[in-house]
């Protein structure tokens, strides 16, 4: 997934000043994430709390 060189930019001066690289990556996890769910949410692909309840009721029932 593409990320704007801003939003990485962002993440990365929220850090502090020493950090681990393995949270670096982490974090840019998060962010890329995160954005994939707001693109869903804005292209209606969501389900409702009690369709997702529903779902993973049905996976760990067998």
């Amino acid at each position: 997934m593409l990320m704007a060189r801003s939003d990485i930019e962002s993440c990365l001066t929220s850090l502090p000043e020493t950090v681990d690289s393995e949270e670096v990556m982490y974090r840019l996890y998060l962010l890329e994430k995160i954005e994939a769910g707001e693109k869903d949410l804005g292209e209606g692909r969501v389900v409702s709390h009690d369709e997702a309840i529903e779902r993973l009721a049905r996976r760990w029932q067998g």
